[in-house]
């Protein structure tokens, strides 16, 4: 199985897991003299056989990325380098998106409000940083399709 495989399988997974959730909820109380549509314990079964596959896929993945070294550093290290600029991103284009605001003032006596920051050159970065983490992104990717899970 490939690594981009698991991955695939463990979001379905989670997937199913809050779908049980749910209908957990749906089924945990009845009227008196009713039956839940559906068996709670069924239910908890197959909640407990997808918690242990979803276990066993995690520690796997974890390994798999924690070994894999692709141009110098490890999967894992590639990820949390794109998570670190995806979390750059956003906060740069937040404040891009603050300091370009205009605001009309109804009279000349009203206080004038200034950007802080050049949103020119704050655009070229986050633009910079989108690159990179598009790069990335596709380097993780391929990654993925071409290892095997360990």
């Amino acid at each position: 199985m490939k690594l981009a495989e698991a991955l695939n399988e463990r979001a379905d997974i989670q997937k199913r897991i809050e779908q049980l959730r749910s209908r957990l909820g749906n089924n945990a109380k009845v009227q008196e003299g009713e039956k839940p549509n559906e068996d709670p314990a069924e239910l908890l079964a197959e909640l407990r056989s997808c918690c242990d596959r979803l276990r066993e896929l995690i520690v796997r993945i974890n390994h798999t990325n924690s070994v894999t070294i692709i141009d110098g550093e490890t999967i894992s290290s590639l990820i949390a380098k794109k998570d670190v600029l995806s979390l750059e991103i956003s906060i740069k284009r937040n404040l891009a998106q603050e300091a370009a605001l205009n605001y009309r003032r109804m009279t000349g006596s009203e206080v004038k409000i200034y950007s802080t920051v050049n949103v020119r050159e704050l655009q070229k970065e986050i633009d910079s940083l989108s690159k990179q983490f598009r790069e990335l992104d596709t380097k993780i990717q391929g990654a993925n399709w071409n290892t095997d899970l360990i």
